[in-house]
C-alpha cells in the first residue's frame, strides 16, 4: 500500500452523506460510502492514463454509517477507489483489508473490465482491479420514445449483447460484439422483420469472471458474475461505455424495440470465504451477505450461505443493500432508459431475508415505487436454496419464467407418452400455476429454450449433452434435456433425418407462438444456431456461442418460417390474448367458445385427458362476435399420420398453418369443409373464412 498523502486543509472539506458515489461540484467533487464499522476510509486517486496512484486521502468524517468529504479540484474523468480500514476477524464478519482497493459500489463508470489476476491480487490489488470513473450526470433519457408494450404484445428475443453481433459480416468490425454493433442498421432490420417487441439482454452490468474459470483458460462469457450494479461492462464499449448504451437503447427503441435487462442481485464475483475483496466484502461483508447460523441461531461468518449455487447470497432485506438494488433498478430505467427487467434467480429477492414471501420488503418496495412500478418485471422464479421453487407465487404484476411450459411442450414433441393433458394445459397460460381471477393470462413467460440449455437446433439434434469444451470431463449443464437426435447424434447428411429435425423446430417454435402467454425467444434459433451439442456454454467466448450469420437455404426457410407465425400471432387478438368469461381478473371478455376435440371429431371428456397414448387433438377458438375471429389447432405428435373430423362451423375451414411444410408457399390453397389428415408430428391452424 502507498504511503498516505495528508492534503491541504483548504483542498478537503467534510462534503455530505448525499448522495452516495462521486458527484462532482461546480468546485471539485463530493465522495461518498456506506461503511458502518469500517475505523477510516481511504479515497485513493489514480493517474487516467497510466493508473499509478496519484494521492490517497482520508475521508475526513462520517454522518451514521457513511463515510464522506468533497474534494476541490476533481474533474470528469477522474480515476479512483477506496481503501477501508478496519478489524478483520471471522468471528464478527469483517473482512476490512486496506492492502485491498475497492470498486465504489455507486460507481457509474468503470475504466476498464474486471480480470481476475492471482498474481495481481496477491498483497496490493490495485494494479489488478479498474478504476472507478468520476463522471458527470446524464440527463434522464427520454421517455416519449419508449415503445411501452403491453403484456399481451411483447415477444422477448434473449440475446447476449458480444455474441449477437460479433461474426455479422455487415456491423464494422469495430463494433462487432459492442454495444453499438446492436444498433447497426442490419441488426434492427433483423429484429424488426422477425417481428420481436423486446430484446432481452444477458447480464451487461460490470462483471468478473471467476478465479476457477479464469485459471483454466477460459472465461464467464455470460457475465451472471456482478462487481458493481450500475456500470455498463467495458467489454461492450469502444469508448465511452455509458453513452454507447444510451444510443443502444435509444436506436432500439426508435425500431419499436423494448430493451430489458438481465439483472444478477442475488449474488456477487465476491465468492465465499475464499473469495476475492472487491467491492462490498471490503466495506460491509457482515450486512451485504447472508451467512448460515449455528445451533444457538448465530450468523457463523465463515460460511455465506449460498441459495445462488456460485458462493455467497446478497441479502436485498438489509437496508442499505434494498437502497443500493432500488437506486440502481431507478438509474437503468431514468438514465440508461431501459424497460423492465427479468430477474436472475429472483425468489432470493423474495427472501426476507431467509424465508421466501410473496410479500418481501423487497417486493413491496418495487410495487410503490413511482419510477418502476410500471416496467416490466420478470422473474426466474426459484434459487438454490430451500424452499427455492417458487413458481406461480410472485406479486400478481410480474411475469414468471415458466419452466413446466418448456418441459412439456418438449416432452410431447418428442413424443413421449401421457402428455397431452399437462400440454393442453401450457397452451392455454398454464392457469393451474397461474390461477384465474388472480393472475393474468399473460403471467407465464413460456419458453422453449434459454440461454442456459440446448439451443433450438440442438434440441432436435443431440440427446446428450457434449460440454467437454468447459473442461469440467462433460459433468456441468443440466442432464434432463428432453431432447432427441433422430437417429444420429449430432451432425448427419441422412436427408430423412433433417427433414424430421427441421419439422419438430417448426413445431416446438409455432406451439410457442400459439400459446397464451408471452413468448420468450432464444436469440439465434431463428438462425437454426447451433452450440454443438453445449448445454451449459456460460464458458464459451467463441463460435460455441456466437451467431452464425452465414444462412443455408435450410436456415432462411426457417427465418422465413418463424417471422410467419411471429406476424399471425401480431395479427390476432385472440391468439395472444384470451380473455375468458369465467376469469374475472379482467372484465374485457373476447371469447365465446373453447372447444377441445378428439381426432373423430367427438368433443374430449375426463377419460380422453388421462388416456396416455393420445397423441392428437384439436383446440377450437371462437371470438365473441359477429365479425369476431375464429380458429382451429391441431396438434398431432405422433409418429403417424391421424385425420381428423373437423367441428362444423358457418364457413369453410381455410388452412393458414401447416409445419409439415418448410416453407408457407408450399401449402396447398384449399378449403376444408369437415376433415383434414395431419401428418406425423405436426401441427396446423385453419381460419374459419
Amino acid at each position: 500500500m502507498s504511503k498516505i498523502a495528508e492534503p491541504e486543509s483548504q483542498l478537503v472539506t467534510i462534503g455530505l452523506p448525499k448522495p452516495l458515489g462521486a458527484t462532482l461540484t461546480a468546485s471539485g467533487c463530493n465522495f461518498a460510502v456506506h461503511a458502518p464499522n469500517a475505523q477510516s476510509v481511504v479515497l485513493c486517486l489514480f493517474h487516467a492514463d497510466t493508473e499509478e496512484p496519484l494521492l490517497e486521502i482520508p475521508l475526513p468524517t462520517r454522518s451514521g454509517k457513511i463515510w464522506h468529504g468533497h474534494v476541490e479540484g476533481i474533474q470528469q474523468g477522474q480515476l479512483y477507489g477506496y481503501r477501508a480500514h478496519g478489524s478483520s476477524q471471522s468471528e464478527t464478519g469483517h473482512c476490512f483489508n486496506p492492502d485491498k482497493l475497492l470498486i465504489d459500489p455507486y460507481a457509474r463508470k468503470l475504466n476498464r473490465p474486471a480480470v481476475w489476476n492471482s498474481r495481481q491480487y496477491q498483497g496490493d490489488s490495485q494494479f489488478m482491479l479498474p478504476k472507478c470513473v468520476v463522471c458527470e450526470p446524464c440527463g434522464d433519457f427520454p421517455t416519449e420514445e419508449k415503445p411501452n408494450y403491453s403484456a399481451a404484445e411483447t415477444i422477448l428475443y434473449e440475446a447476449h449483447v458480444k455474441g449477437l453481433t460479433q461474426l455479422h459480416p455487415e456491423v464494422p468490425k469495430a463494433r462487432q460484439g459492442k454495444f453499438l454493433g446492436v444498433c447497426e442498421p442490419v441488426v434492427l432490420e433483423h429484429l424488426k422483420a422477425l417481428g420481436v417487441t423486446a430484446v432481452q439482454l444477458m447480464p451487461v452490468m460490470a462483471f468478473m469472471p471467476e478465479p476457477f474459470i479464469t485459471n483454466k483458460g477460459l472465461t464467464n462469457y455470460w457475465g451472471y458474475n456482478p462487481v458493481n450494479y450500475f456500470c455498463p461492462d467495458p467489454r461492450y464499449a469502444i469508448d465511452d461505455p455509458i453513452s454507447e448504451f444510451r444510443t443502444m437503447v435509444h436506436s432500439l427503441h426508435c425500431a419499436g424495440i423494448e430493451v430489458i435487462l438481465d439483472v444478477v442481485f442475488n449474488h456477487t464475483a465476491e465468492g465465499g470465504v475464499d473469495g476475492p475483496i472487491l467491492s462490498f466484502k471490503g466495506f460491509d461483508n457482515q450486512a451485504f451477505y447472508l451467512f448460515e447460523h449455528n445451533e444457538f441461531g448465530i450468523p457463523d461468518y465463515q460460511r455465506y450461505l449460498n441459495n445462488s449455487g456460485c458462493g455467497n447470497s446478497v441479502n436485498t432485506a438489509h437496508p442499505f443493500v434494498m437502497k443500493l438494488v432500488m437506486d440502481a433498478l431507478r438509474y437503468w430505467v431514468q438514465v440508461m432508459g431501459v424497460d423492465g427487467f427479468r430477474f436472475d434467480l429472483a425468489a432470493s429477492l423474495g427472501r426476507d431475508p431467509y424465508d421466501f414471501t410473496g410479500q418481501s420488503g423487497f417486493f413491496r418496495a418495487l410495487r410503490q415505487d413511482p419510477v418502476l412500478e410500471n416496467v416490466k418485471l420478470i422473474a426466474e422464479p426459484w434459487d438454490l436454496g430451500i424452499g427455492g421453487y417458487r413458481l406461480g407465487q410472485f406479486p400478481s404484476h410480474w411475469q414468471e419464467c415458466n419452466d413446466k411450459y418448456r418441459d412439456q411442450v418438449r416432452a410431447f414433441w418428442r413424443g413421449d407418452k401421457g402428455q397431452t393433458r399437462d400440454f393442453a394445459t401450457r397452451l392455454l397460460g398454464s392457469r393451474d400455476i397461474f390461477h384465474k381471477d388472480v393472475r393474468a393470462i399473460t403471467s407465464s413467460v413460456n419458453m422453449i429454450t434459454y440461454h442456459d440449455g440446448f439451443t433450438l437446433q440442438d434440441l432436435v439434434s443431440y440427446a446428450e449433452r457434449h460440454n467437454e469444451a468447459n473442461l469440467e470431463q462433460n459433468r456441468d449443464g443440466h442432464g434432463h434435456n428432453l431432447s432427441a437426435n433422430y437417429g444420429v447424434e449430432g451432425l448427419t447428411r441422412d436427408k430423412h433425418i433433417l427433414a424430421l429435425r427441421e419439422r419438430q423446430k417448426r413445431n416446438l417454435f409455432a406451439t410457442l407462438l400459439l400459446s397464451q402467454g408471452v413468448p420468450h425467444i432464444l436469440g439465434g434459433d431463428e438462425l437454426s444456431r447451433t452450440q454443438q451439442g453445449n448445454n451449459n456454454a456460460y464458458c464459451q467466448d467463441n463460435e460455441i456461442s456466437w451467431f452464425d450469420w452465414q444462412l443455408t437455404q435450410s436456415k432462411q426457410d426457417f427465418l422465413a418460417f418463424c417471422s410467419g407465425v411471429i406476424s399471425l400471432r401480431k395479427q390476432s387478438e385472440l391468439l395472444s390474448y384470451l380473455n375468458l368469461h369465467d376469469d374475472h381478473y379482467s372484465l374485457q371478455f373476447n371469447v365465446a367458445k373453447v372447444g377441445w376435440y378428439r381426432p373423430d371429431g367427438e368433443r374430449k371428456v375426463e377419460d380422453d385427458w388421462h388416456d396416455t397414448n393420445n397423441q392428437a387433438f384439436a383446440v377450437e377458438l371462437k371470438g365473441d362476435g359477429p365479425q369476431a375471429e375464429h380458429w382451429l389447432m391441431l396438434f398431432n405428435a405422433s409418429d403417424h399420420d391421424v385425420n381428423f373430423t373437423l367441428p362444423g362451423c358457418e364457413a369453410c375451414w381455410r388452412l393458414v398453418l401447416d409445419t409439415r411444410y418448410a416453407h408457407p408457399g408450399e401449402m396447398p390453397p384449399f378449403s376444408m369443409l369437415d376433415s383434414f389428415t395431419l401428418a406425423y408430428k405436426s401441427l396446423c391452424l385453419l381460419n374459419a373464412q
